[in-house]
């Protein structure tokens, strides 16, 4: 059995996986809608992982004989008044997550529950490269968004983009 307090943790973050499913399609929708197909596909499949990741933390409490605890997914609520700003959104919410990640390691690592610091630390290392892919659409924005011919180079490669699972064995 898993601590009390972890299982209450592990139960939000299945609830905070799915709002960030709905944020990113919100992401998604907006680009569509601003002729960045592109930029759609990226945040589609941001959101597509966001569900799967969701599906982790459930599969991982049913394995572990817990109740999982299915709650109202908020509706995103970031303004998104501009391109780059919906990127910067991205950013800061991927920073949150990892904060939440961080949060549930602690509270394991705190009772030594050390069958969820494993399951965790792929989403530890999961978090880091999502700030860095955030980050790094910022930075590219920031440099090509102002020249169309740029930003049109560069919503042909985030459409490109492909959705694959994630590969983690619980």
């Amino acid at each position: 059995m898993l601590d009390k307090k972890v299982v209450e943790l592990l139960n939000q973050q299945v609830n905070k996986e799915f709002y960030s499913a709905y944020l990113y399609l919100d992401f998604s929708n907006y680009y569509y809608d601003q002729g960045l197909d592109g930029f759609g596909n990226w945040y589609k499949i941001q959101a597509q992982e966001e569900r799967d990741h969701a599906m982790l933390f459930i599969e991982y409490l049913q394995k572990n004989g817990e109740r999982v605890s299915l709650e109202a997914i908020d509706r995103p609520s970031a303004a998104l008044t501009g391109a780059k700003a919906v990127l910067n959104e991205g950013l800061q919410h991927e920073r949150y997550v990892t904060g939440l990640i961080h949060a549930i390691y602690d509270a394991a690592h705190s009772v030594k529950d050390f069958r969820t610091m494993q399951f965790l630390d792929w989403f530890v290392k999961e978090q880091g490269e999502e700030e860095t892919n955030a980050e790094n659409l910022v930075k590219r924005f920031e440099l090509f968004g102002d020249d169309p011919k740029s930003l049109y180079m560069l919503d042909n490669e985030l459409g490109s983009r492909t959705y694959s699972a994630p590969s983690l064995v619980l």
